[in-house]
């Protein structure tokens, strides 16, 4: 008959539910601690960053000139055309419109901040030199601490195939001025911001069409003036400086 081994201790039998408790609490405990011992060892802090990294909605792109922040301030959206151009009669409309709720929305300006298109229409109406003044004589006759002044300069809409199939593009240069000053606080680097935006294949109108296209618009030139989410700064309909 074999000898049976000795016995040289007392061996605790764990069940097997405490077993695992046991095991998962020291992974727990080593994934807790690699954040620390990376930086006690000099990593770079990118490795770091893979653990709490924000995701593309947390992530801002700067403003270049943020509106956001100018408190109490009016605003006043001034779009002019050039009167040869053959746009939608209610494009400017359009235009005004969607930028201002694009303030309200993003940049969480008051609507009661924002001075509303038929004042400026019946400003427009009743002044005699309205076209020989410039955006900031405006914008002080209207109260306004801020002008964002939006020149249409080519708006065509095109039939592809049969009538109900078009295509549209919208080109369009902004700036934004100081009423009290006269200063162009944005853009800083060029005379104005140009902005092209365009669509094809759209079936549902003319009405659909300028509307889509003020709409593109007013997101491209007003990613520029808050700290825009990074998800939300490319715009399906944006053109500008492409061959299209």
């Amino acid at each position: 008959m074999k000898p049976k081994q000795p016995k040289t201790g007392i061996t605790l039998r764990l069940p097997a539910p405490a077993i695992f408790w046991r095991v998962l609490g020291a992974a727990v405990a080593v994934c807790a601690s690699i954040p620390l011992l990376l930086l006690q060892t000099g990593c770079s802090p990118g490795i770091i960053a893979v653990f709490g990294e924000p995701t593309s909605s947390e992530k801002k792109v700067p403003a270049e000139y943020n509106l956001a922040v100018q408190k109490g301030a009016k605003i006043l959206i001034l779009v002019d055309q050039p009167t040869y151009l053959d746009a939608h009669p209610n494009l400017r409309f359009f235009v005004t419109d969607a930028i201002s709720k694009t303030f309200q929305l993003q940049l969480k300006i008051p609507a009661s901040l924002i001075i509303d298109y038929d004042t400026l229409a019946d400003y427009r109406s009743e002044t005699a030199d309205f076209s020989l003044q410039s955006p900031e004589q405006v914008g002080s006759a209207l109260g306004a601490d801020f002008v964002l002044h939006v020149v249409v300069s080519n708006y065509q809409i095109t039939q592809e195939g049969d009538i109900t199939n078009l295509s549209a593009k919208l080109d369009a240069q902004a700036t934004l001025i100081k009423t009290a000053t006269g200063e162009k606080v944005w853009p800083m680097m060029e005379p104005s911001r140009l902005i092209q935006v365009g669509c094809e294949s759209e079936r549902r109108g003319p009405d659909t069409v300028a509307v889509r296209m003020a709409s593109a618009a007013a997101r491209c030139i007003t990613r520029y003036l808050y700290d825009c989410p990074k998800n939300q700064f490319k715009i399906l309909d944006d053109r500008t400086n492409m061959s299209w």
